[in-house]
């Protein structure tokens, strides 16, 4: 996770940053290996085991190869995949020439997941696959020779995060052991619209356990269900989190999109390590119905791609009101069935950006890419206002974590009670359920987040709303909106976070820098691209602004990609190189 603070080294999760001084004191037939035998077109669950019973998928252990940082490293097994770094347009240009159908594709994703996702590599970036993704892809094939097509997802293989329900054969777990068992009933918002865009749902992807919203000593990218997510740039190295799984998928070629969420850096920390465009909506852009939240304050779901036209593709196909989600309402006029239209290739030229130097200064090596960005930005036409200061960048943090501890065991809460099956309705039975099977639970980090959660109160005290209060005005009215008025701003950029750090079970996440706080505290959209290497690590350039400026950012943002086309597939090194930049 970013942290949204100076570039210090604080060790940030999903629900935000927090000042150092806020923390509280610190073999089953279900195996991976199992699924490599019965053939990734089988569909069979990669985590807990399709066909496996739910006592047998709760006592399954780690899997061979899943729980080890950096083992099982391999050369890329599949250097000659046909479908390497297509875009949704390439892929659906293939649909309409009949090079390929969406049966094809789906089987070319799935055969590359056996290869390099659960075995080769073993990036372990799906947590289960689908065992109706061909079924669903003959279907769609099926609409395509009757001359019905849904759109520019029709056929189009994408993964989506493992918190956010799917109705159908595969589960939702948060990538919990104490969720599996008891599928969905309902699709959440996003999946439906993905199904109805056309879109093949082809896996689930891994996430930090609970979305990085249960211990302040975490690996981002480690769940019971899933075990170890790996960075494919350096298998030693952590994929951030907690979208871990969606940007692994995305950046080693294992779909051709995936969905994240987003509570504080969870879409564009991944995004940045691995390489790829990440998209944080604003807040009520995008459904959260049917998704694990932690708050309603802050949670959104964003299209993680490898590049800015598929995120854009992708978000036309989200966003929109949706009566399930009343936060929604506000996006009434202001979103887009295709942000498409906003992709220019001189979208930079006479736009306005404010440089953050604030978030600069953690590392030599990012900064002097960083260096060179601005200087891509200004010869693509853009005005830099160098620097700009967020006066309250350090000043919200400490409300934003208040908000997050007291949103999350309400929103949790309703959330259970309304979803049938489920073992465990409340976060005080998730607190006895991780203790009563701590080895398998809680073998590396424990649940602090859970346990201060659950000592919070209703919604109605005032330490509550004073907090939503004070976090929202101080990142976005007084914050961003603030810096972006005074200087004329379309938008500002800096380092979207610090390198790929080495996995760690035994002290946790140790990343350093991000800028993910002022946009996820205040519920503004945040967008990051690559923008190049640092020793081998990608490090992206974020672009962000006011409420509901997704096509200003896509516009900037793609105008900048395509002058550094700095997005350079992964190799799956052991371990990261030599410092170098490029």
């Amino acid at each position: 996770m970013s942290d949204g603070g100076t570039g210090a080294s604080r060790h940030s999760h999903e629900g935000g940053a927090r000042p150092r001084e806020a923390r509280p004191p610190a073999s089953s037939t279900c195996t991976r290996r199992r699924f490599l035998e019965l053939g990734a077109l089988a569909g069979a669950a990669a985590a807990t085991g399709l066909g496996c019973s739910p006592d047998q998928a709760r006592e399954a252990s780690t899997m061979p190869n899943r729980d080890v940082p950096g083992a099982g490293s391999s050369p890329n097994p599949d250097p000659d995949f046909p479908l390497a770094e297509h875009s949704i347009a390439q892929l659906q240009a293939a649909l309409e020439s009949g090079e390929h159908t969406a049966r094809s594709l789906a089987e070319a994703y799935l055969e590359r997941a056996a290869r390099v996702d659960a075995g080769g590599p073993a990036v372990n970036a799906l947590i289960e696959t689908n065992p109706d993704a061909l079924a669903i892809a003959d279907h769609l094939d099926e609409e395509r020779r009757q001359g019905h097509l849904r759109g520019p997802l029709h056929g189009i293989p994408v993964v989506v995060k493992d918190n956010i329900d799917t109705a159908d054969r595969m589960e939702t777990t948060a990538g919990s052991l104490s969720l599996v068992g008891a599928p969905p009933v309902r699709d959440s918002t996003v999946v439906r619209r993905l199904r109805e865009a056309g879109a093949v749902l082809l896996a689930k992807t891994n996430l930090s356990e609970w979305a990085n919203f249960r211990s302040t000593r975490s690996s981002s990218g480690w769940s019971a269900r899933g075990g170890q997510t790996r960075n494919p740039y350096a298998l030693d190295r952590n994929p951030c989190g907690s979208s871990s799984g969606s940007g692994v998928a995305a950046s080693a070629d294992l779909c051709a999109g995936a969905i994240g969420t987003e509570t504080d850096g969870s879409v564009v920390c991944p995004s940045t390590v691995n390489g790829i465009v990440g998209l944080k909506p604003t807040v009520g852009l995008v459904s959260r119905a049917g998704i694990v939240p932690i708050s309603h304050t802050q949670d959104t779901a964003g299209p993680m791609c490898r590049t800015v036209a598929d995120a854009a593709t992708l978000l036309g196909a989200l966003a929109g009101v949706d009566d399930s989600d009343p936060a929604t309402c506000a996006s009434t006029g202001r979103f887009s069935g295709d942000y498409r239209q906003f992709l220019q290739t001189d979208g930079l030229r006479g736009a306005r950006l404010g440089v953050v130097r604030g978030y600069f200064g953690f590392h030599d090596g990012v900064d002097a890419l960083m260096e060179d960005s601005l200087a891509a930005l200004r010869e693509a036409g853009a005005e830099l206002v160098d620097p700009v200061e967020l006066a309250t960048r350090e000043q919200f943090g400490e409300f934003e974590w208040q908000v997050l501890l007291y949103e999350f065991k309400a929103d949790l809460n309703a959330y259970l009670a309304a979803r049938p099956g489920v073992q465990y309705r409340t976060l005080a039975e998730l607190i006895d359920f991780n203790r009563a099977h701590a080895a398998r639970e809680m073998p590396h980090f424990g649940q602090e987040i859970f346990e201060l959660s659950q000592e919070k109160g209703p919604l109605t005290e005032e330490e509550y709303v004073d907090a939503v209060e004070a976090s929202q005005r101080l990142a976005g009215e007084e914050g961003i909106d603030a810096a972006l008025g005074e200087h004329r701003l379309d938008a500002l950029v800096a380092p979207t976070g610090g390198l790929a750090w080495l996995t760690d079970w035994i002290n946790g996440d140790s990343g350093k820098g991000g800028c993910s706080g002022p946009a996820a505290a205040a519920g503004y959209p945040h967008l990051t691209v690559p923008a190049g290497f640092v020793s081998g690590l990608p490090v992206g350039l974020s672009f962000f602004g006011a409420a509901w400026s997704e096509p200003t950012l896509i516009r900037l943002a793609y105008a900048f990609e395509q002058t550094v086309q700095a997005r350079r597939p992964p190799g799956f090194a052991a371990t990261a190189g030599e410092t170098r930049r490029g």
